[in-house]
């Protein structure tokens, strides 16, 4: 009975480490899911032998709670074996992504609204996903990463339109920074809108405040800042059009003012993780068990 115990224990233990801490490479490897399978084998082997001559109430607790054990070690195993790498939704302020794993559409809010992140299926109530949130087979966690908010303005100060040909919001003037340049050895957030009425292409790269106050000859206290790079509309370099801008700082550049302002705002970490329909139908299963082995001590043995 003990080693029985032992084995159930086990098994529904390592998978529920899977639950709380879903991001670990270790769950994927080969010999993870064969470890389960091997727990599994053995839990079976045991149940055969402590329910040889066990009474109908106890043998009946011993198969449940075997079961409930069993289905952990397979939801342990499906996560391993099928479920697919780690991935962050990055969204534009008021875009909505599609997540199919869960048949639904992560709504973003707007940038100056404190909301929550929302999950979206046909059928069922939003669902904020708020800082944590265990759906289906999936972590779901809000992480926040930092984006740049973009205004323009023509030499009269009239409000310019900005577009983003390669972001995935056309019209927002939010750039979500998905990308890297690599600068003096630095790797740098990067991103790019155009201006269709004054004719400019415009790049934009993030320095965080850490490496702004490593600079020399930067005046100022140690915050974030960006390097625009104006080019006219065929990609082309204009002279002079290169400019350094603290967060909300108004800079004129090749004919442009330009104003960026550097913000938090969420992306959802999607993290793959054992069912978690199957972690409570397992864990049913072995409290049942446990209250049939409590209230079969408390009786008389029946054969």
């Amino acid at each position: 009975m003990n080693a029985f115990a032992l084995w159930a224990v086990a098994l529904a233990a390592a998978v529920l480490v899977e639950a709380f801490v879903p991001d670990r490479a270790a769950y994927h490897a080969g010999w993870y899911s064969v470890a389960l399978a091997a727990l599994i084998v053995l839990l079976f082997l045991r149940t055969r032998e402590v329910t040889r001559n066990a009474d109908r109430v106890r043998r009946a607790a011993l198969y449940a709670i075997a079961f409930g054990a069993c289905v952990f070690g397979f939801a342990g195993i499906a996560n391993g074996l099928l479920a697919p790498d780690p991935r962050t939704l990055v969204g534009a302020p008021g875009q909505q992504l599609a997540l199919g794993d869960l048949g639904g559409t992560i709504a973003f809010p707007a940038l100056d609204v404190a909301e929550p992140l929302v999950l979206l299926r046909l059928g069922r109530a939003p669902l904020s996903i708020g800082p944590r949130r265990y759906v289906g087979s999936f972590d779901l966690r809000t992480v926040r990463r930092t984006v740049v908010r973009v205004d323009a303005y023509d030499a009269n100060g009239a409000h310019l339109t900005i577009t983003q040909p390669a972001g995935s919001a056309f019209l927002s003037p939010v750039l979500l920074m998905r990308t890297t340049q690599r600068i003096s050895g630095l790797d740098l957030p990067f991103d790019s809108f155009a201006l269709p009425a004054a004719h400019r292409l415009v790049k934009v790269v993030l320095f965080t405040a850490q490496q702004v106050a490593a600079m020399r000859g930067i005046p100022g206290p140690a915050e974030p800042a960006l390097l625009f790079a104006v080019d006219d509309e065929t990609d082309q370099p204009l002279p002079h059009s290169i400019r350094f801008a603290r967060s909300d700082e108004i800079v004129s550049d090749a004919g442009v003012r330009l104003r960026a302002s550097v913000l938090d705002y969420p992306a959802v970490e999607v993290i793959a993780a054992p069912s978690l329909p199957a972690l409570v139908v397992g864990a049913a299963l072995m409290l049942v068990g446990l209250a049939m082995l409590l209230y079969s001590a408390r009786t008389p043995s029946r054969s």
